[in-house]
């Protein structure tokens, strides 16, 4: 099994001396646990992949400390980019802008373009100074595809072959889904991904934000028609559907839903928050715990709304269930 560390000074340079050496660590951040290297250490980017099984053309997100970390591996850096990052960083907010010439092109896919955030957990912040303040590339920490990991334990089931593998625990991850994503390289922004900072709230700021529903992995990371998935087959049912949706089903399900008492045995409920930043928080420790009951297929009631901060949610749903 990996290594778990609590963060300690000592565990913090630790980590951070395995990354100077080309290793990938696992850290925490506000939005899930991160799997990361130096951006500009090929040896370390390819470690990512390897032990992801990640595509090589699905691009990685750079994490630094501030704007002035930003400016080291983004091109045109504007107006834009700075009343974001005053508004909005750190916190849940990936921006893509082109890349700079010394970015090795393994960190973007292969791309001219690079996805850059600030993250606001206060472990990753310490690594990252620890680092003196270099970029950190960090897809989320867990096998590509799979479900992301909201705590330490998730991801050393995730990489639980890797014995080498160095896991900084910052307890749960307070927000629970990736980062909303949004393309800075055009006249127009476009949301690439919803996350939690909302389409509304980059419209107030931004004005006009283009939004399109987008289902190949090219356009940014995560947005792969099958992603945050669960090993177990997963299907999306209307809200207020689920004793319809079980009608037929006579094998057990595991049923993520709003009201448990619309579950009878052989199924097994569990409960999901009406409120759309408690759901986000709960939603992929409960894929994973429905994942682990053995169940031959899990249900997943609809959101209420897909407006705010449930846009998110129904994206990371959708997908999962595809």
């Amino acid at each position: 099994m990996p290594t778990i560390l609590e963060p300690s000074v000592t565990a913090i340079e630790f980590a951070a001396q395995a990354m100077r050496e080309g290793r990938a660590v696992a850290f925490p951040t506000e939005t899930v646990y991160g799997l990361g290297a130096l951006t500009l250490d090929p040896r370390g980017i390819a470690e990512i992949y390897r032990l992801k099984w990640r595509p090589s053309n699905n691009p990685l997100i750079a994490h630094v400390l501030d704007a002035r970390g930003a400016r080291q591996v983004v091109d045109s850096w504007d107006p834009r980019c700075d009343e974001l990052a005053s508004r909005l960083w750190p916190g849940p907010l990936t921006l893509v802008l082109p890349k700079r010439s010394l970015v090795p092109d393994a960190a973007v896919g292969g791309r001219a373009t690079i996805a850059v955030r600030s993250p606001s957990h206060p472990v990753a912040r310490r690594l990252l100074e620890a680092l003196g303040g270099a970029a950190v590339s960090a897809p989320s920490a867990n096998r590509s595809g799979h479900v992301s990991p909201t705590q330490a334990r998730h991801v050393a089931e995730d990489f639980a072959s890797e014995e080498d593998l160095v896991i900084l625990d910052g307890g749960r991850s307070e927000l629970g889904l990736e980062s909303t994503v949004v393309d800075l390289t055009g006249p127009r922004p476009v949301l690439l991904r919803p996350g939690t900072v909302t389409l509304e709230a980059l419209q107030e700021i931004l004005g006009d934000v283009e939004a399109p529903v987008i289902d190949e992995q090219g356009a940014s990371p995560g947005t792969a028609a099958r992603h945050y998935a669960p090993r177990t087959p997963a299907a999306l049912i209307p809200v207020g559907g689920v004793r319809a949706g079980l009608a037929a089903e006579q094998r057990p399900c595991a049923v993520l839903c709003f009201d448990t008492a619309h579950v009878a045995s052989p199924h097994t409920a569990i409960a999901m928050p009406r409120d759309a930043r408690l759901y986000a928080s709960a939603l992929y420790d409960a894929l994973r715990s429905a994942d682990g009951l053995g169940c031959a297929k899990i249900v997943v009631e609809s959101p209420p709304s897909s407006d705010g901060l449930w846009r998110a949610v129904v994206d990371r749903l959708r997908r999962a269930t595809a």
